[in-house]
């Protein structure tokens, strides 16, 4: 999909969960109460005191997270409409710069940079992680890399379905959202490298056998237990390539 011509992007379009995604919306419950704790469970042994930059906020259900840590948090949003609800959630704790990433003029460098489920989005993303190491991440800071996981074994059983060609597919809906591609650990991993980023640490957040619309409806049951969800978060470490989402924290590299 990176190779064709691709159309003028509606962020404000791709944000939003229409009618017919239903069954593959934007964003999930799962996404908010299992995967953003977790995340954060996985990045907070490489945390580095003072600033943080949010790549992509959303309206702000993450960002929030990150204020238990943070006193000096900024976000770069593409979407306005994304920015006004982040800001009736957040009031004006966070700064919040409208502008894409390509073309954000940014007035320093930050600690940590935090960059999740984005980078499949953007048009250019080496571009994009080649500007995180040469202008905005500070000396001694950290870069955490997440995007969703190609071969989880929910995608993969869908593969086996009919349901998807392919492992690395885009579908329909994840297009109409915004996706340019689906990445694997080896593929993140070598984008990263390309943009200069020194990769450090890599890993899984997550085993995931079920998709995101079946996670939705057992989380309403008492079917799934806290002790069940820090297994499958335990597991994944074991097991990242079987995980809902890869994880790779970087340093800056030479440049």
């Amino acid at each position: 999909m990176e190779n064709r011509k691709l159309k003028p992007r509606n962020y404000n379009h791709e944000m939003n969960d229409s009618d017919n995604l239903a069954s593959e919306k934007y964003a999930y419950s799962f996404d908010f109460d299992v995967m953003h704790p977790y995340m954060i469970r996985s990045f907070g042994p490489f945390f580095r005191k003072g600033s943080l930059l949010e790549l992509g906020s959303y309206t702000g259900q993450f960002t929030r997270r990150f204020m238990d840590y943070f006193d000096d948090v900024t976000c770069v949003e593409a979407s306005d409409l994304a920015i006004e609800k982040a800001k009736r959630l957040l009031g004006n704790k966070v700064k919040f710069i409208h502008s894409l990433f390509e073309t954000a003029a940014l007035p320093e460098r930050y600690d940590n940079i935090v960059l999740s489920h984005v980078l499949e989005h953007i048009d250019s993303p080496v571009n994009v992680l080649k500007r995180v190491n040469d202008e905005w991440l500070a000396e001694g800071g950290r870069f955490f890399l997440v995007c969703p996981n190609a071969n989880a074994p929910s995608r993969q059983i869908a593969v086996k379905m009919g349901l998807i060609s392919h492992n690395v597919a885009v579908t329909a809906a994840e297009a109409e959202h915004g996706h340019r591609r689906t990445y694997t650990l080896d593929t993140l991993e070598r984008d990263a490298v390309e943009a200069g980023l020194t990769v450090v640490h890599r890993s899984g957040i997550f085993f995931k056998a079920l998709a995101n619309f079946q996670w939705d409806r057992l989380l309403q049951t008492d079917i799934i237990s806290r002790e069940y969800l820090d297994g499958c978060y335990k597991l994944g470490q074991q097991y990242p390539d079987l995980c809902s989402s890869i994880f790779l924290m970087c340093e800056r590299g030479k440049q």
